[in-house]
C-alpha cells in the first residue's frame, strides 16, 4: 500500500489546533468523534422537529458546507449520475431519516453502538456482490462482530414494542449504509469523494424537502436544537467527510477506517453522561465485540 505524505505536510506557520486536526492521529479520531456525537445531536434536534425535519436540515447544512470546498465542485460525467442518485436515496435520504425515527424509540447510545456494525455489514455485502467466500480471518471477524450486534440489540429486542422497532430501524439504516459504501467506492475512486458526496447530498436535500420543510417551518425552535442540528449538518454530514477523505489519501483506506472504532464509545459516553441514558451491560459487551470483529476484518484487509 502506498502512503502519500508530502502533499499533506502541515506547514509550521499554521495554528497548532489545525496541525493537530490534520495530523495522523487527528484524522482518525476527529471524524470518529464527530460521528459518535451525531446521535446526541439527533436527540437534541428531535426536541424541535420531527424525523423528516432533522434529516432535511442536516442534509441541507452538509451540502452547503461541502459547497464551500472547490474540490467538491469538480465536474462529473453524466454517466455517473444514476449511481449518484442511488447514493442520494440509500446513503443519505432514507437512512438519515431512519435514525431520527429510531431515536424516538431507543436511546442515542444504543443507536450509536449499533452503528458500529457498518464495517461488518459492508464486508458481508461486498462478499455477496463478489459472489466469493471471504477468507477465514474475515469470516472470523464477521462471526465475532455479528455476535456483538446480537448482544447489543438483545436487551431491546426482549422488551418488544417500540424498543424492538427502534433496533430494527437502525439495522435497516446500517444495511443501507453497507450497500451504499460498495456503490460509492468505484465512484470515489474515479471522481474523488467530495464531488460525489456533494451531488448525492444535493439530490438527497431535494428528496427530503417535501416532508422536511413543513416540519422545519412548524418546529418549536430554541437555541439548543438549532445549534445541535447545525453542528450535525456542517460537521457530521459535511466536514467529517472531508477529514475522512484526507485520512484515506494520507494514511490509506484501511488505517483511515479506524475512525469507526471511535464512534460507538463516543455515542455511549455522551448518551450516558449528557442525556442520562441507561445502557445494559450486555449491550456494552456487544459493542466491544462489534469493534473487535471490525478490527479483525480491517487487519485482514491491510495484510491483503
Amino acid at each position: 500500500m502506498t502512503h502519500v505524505t508530502a502533499s499533506y505536510e502541515v506547514p509550521k506557520a499554521i495554528p497548532s489546533w489545525k496541525a493537530a486536526v490534520t495530523g495522523d492521529f487527528g484524522l482518525i479520531v476527529v471524524p470518529g468523534a464527530i460521528w459518535g456525537a451525531s446521535f446526541l445531536f439527533i436527540a437534541q434536534g428531535l426536541h424541535a422537529v420531527g424525523p423528516h425535519g432533522v434529516a432535511f436540515f442536516r442534509i441541507l447544512a452538509g451540502f452547503l458546507a461541502l459547497l464551500a470546498f472547490p474540490a467538491a465542485r469538480k465536474s462529473i460525467d453524466r454517466a455517473a449520475w444514476p449511481r449518484i442518485a442511488v447514493l442520494a436515496v440509500l446513503w443519505m435520504a432514507v437512512p438519515l431519516t431512519l435514525f431520527p425515527y429510531a431515536e424516538q424509540r431507543i436511546s442515542s447510545a444504543m443507536a450509536g453502538m449499533l452503528n458500529g456494525a457498518v464495517p461488518l455489514f459492508a464486508t458481508a455485502v461486498a462478499a455477496i456482490i463478489a459472489q466469493r467466500l471471504p477468507s477465514r480471518t474475515i469470516l472470523t471477524g464477521l462471526a465475532v462482530g455479528m455476535t456483538g450486534v446480537v448482544l447489543v440489540a438483545l436487551p431491546n429486542l426482549q422488551g418488544g414494542g417500540a424498543s424492538a422497532d427502534g433496533v430494527l430501524l437502525v439495522l435497516a439504516a446500517v444495511t443501507l449504509y453497507a450497500i451504499s459504501i460498495n456503490v460509492a467506492r468505484p465512484l470515489q475512486m474515479e471522481y474523488g469523494a467530495l464531488p460525489v458526496l456533494l451531488r448525492a447530498l444535493g439530490l438527497a436535500a431535494v428528496l427530503t424537502a417535501p416532508l422536511g420543510i413543513p416540519e422545519v417551518l412548524d418546529g418549536h425552535w430554541t437555541l439548543a436544537p438549532v445549534l445541535s442540528l447545525l453542528t450535525l449538518g456542517v460537521f457530521g454530514t459535511g466536514i467529517a467527510y472531508v477529514l475522512g477523505t484526507m485520512a484515506a489519501g494520507k494514511l490509506g483506506a484501511a488505517k483511515a477506517s479506524a475512525s469507526i472504532f471511535i464512534t460507538a464509545p463516543v455515542a455511549l459516553m455522551l448518551g450516558v453522561v449528557v442525556l442520562g441514558e441507561s445502557v445494559a451491560l450486555l449491550s456494552v459487551v456487544g459493542a466491544a465485540a462489534c469493534i473487535a470483529g471490525a478490527m479483525i476484518i480491517r487487519r485482514a484487509d491491510s495484510a491483503r
